[in-house]
């Protein structure tokens, strides 16, 4: 069960291996946004610059490792993630990725020590060849966001974030790719904060979702491809959305670039596209006098915003 207990469980288990990432309160007359706070869950700052070792350790210290070791499907960072992971635990791993994913990650999965696959233009892909590879040797399969233990590795991230800001928010938004993120994010709040999904015009995986009453393919494309765009949100994550994501937000492309700039010019936070998407969201009102960011992703180069 992915819930508040299993959520807080899990944190204790993974608590040695991940940082407690910092949050920061900011004015928002500072981005244009008269009379809201911000408060940022500074998650890029956590090991291999994103969310995902949360549940790469999750999935890691929960089951048994054969010698085959792990192996992961990745747009890029869950990737670089598994890989962090395995080389801390000693144990081997291979990763396969899509050609879409940028090679600030690719050379980062290779620093920490995996094998690296590059095969097929989008996750999808990568993900049908990853699961090939773990039926032949019999590797741990450690999925990016649909495995119970990715949801409650993730979920710790709203756990410290209302550790953090006790005073709470008007809403909190959180940026949408396969949904293991956000999903986590809603069990643990379970309607206590209004909780808002935010993703690319060009990859509306919840909405589709949302619309449907089900997880459905959508398009996969825009300059967050290899972050946010998956074919489909996992089937374990939208039970928990459809009950608790009150609703979500899609940007353009100029939007992303648009909040990836305003974070290094104000903050000096340099920020991959899909980090800078729920901030690009909550550049529009609408959201309350105090709101809740989390900034999921630095995996790029400070040099050219344009690229991932």
């Amino acid at each position: 069960m992915v819930n508040r207990a299993a959520i807080r469980e899990t944190y204790g288990c993974i608590r040695p291996y991940v940082r407690r990432t910092p949050t920061i309160e900011v004015d928002g007359d500072d981005f244009g946004m008269g009379g809201v706070r911000l408060v940022l869950k500074l998650e890029l700052l956590q090991h291999t610059g994103s969310f995902k070792p949360r549940g790469a350790f999750a999935n890691m210290l929960a089951h048994r490792i054969p010698a085959a070791g792990v192996v992961a499907a990745s747009g890029g960072n869950h990737g670089v993630a598994v890989a962090y992971a395995a080389m801390k635990l000693g144990e081997p791993a291979r990763i396969f990725v899509p050609t879409v994913a940028s090679p600030t990650k690719i050379e980062r999965i290779r620093g920490y020590g995996a094998e690296l696959v590059v095969t097929g233009e989008r996750y999808a892909d990568a993900l049908a060849e990853s699961e090939r590879w773990a039926a032949q040797s019999g590797a741990l399969a450690v999925h990016a966001y649909d495995h119970e233990e990715t949801l409650l590795g993730q979920g710790s991230v709203g756990l410290e974030f209302e550790e953090q800001a006790p005073e709470g928010v008007d809403a909190l938004l959180v940026a949408v790719g396969g949904g293991g993120l956000i999903g986590g994010i809603a069990a643990w709040y379970e309607g206590r904060v209004p909780i808002v999904g935010v993703e690319p015009e060009l990859a509306p995986t919840l909405a589709r979702a949302m619309e449907a009453g089900r997880p459905v393919d959508a398009p996969a494309g825009g300059i967050a491809a290899d972050s946010l765009a998956p074919r489909r949100v996992g089937e374990l994550m939208f039970p928990l959305a459809a009950q608790w994501v009150e609703r979500v937000v899609l940007v353009s492309d100029e939007e992303i670039r648009a909040a990836q700039e305003a974070l290094w010019k104000t903050l000096r936070v340099v920020t991959e596209p899909g980090g800078a998407a729920a901030f690009a969201g909550a550049r529009r009102a609408g959201f309350g006098k105090r709101v809740g960011v989390v900034v999921c992703g630095g995996n790029t180069t400070a040099v050219d915003f344009g690229r991932a």
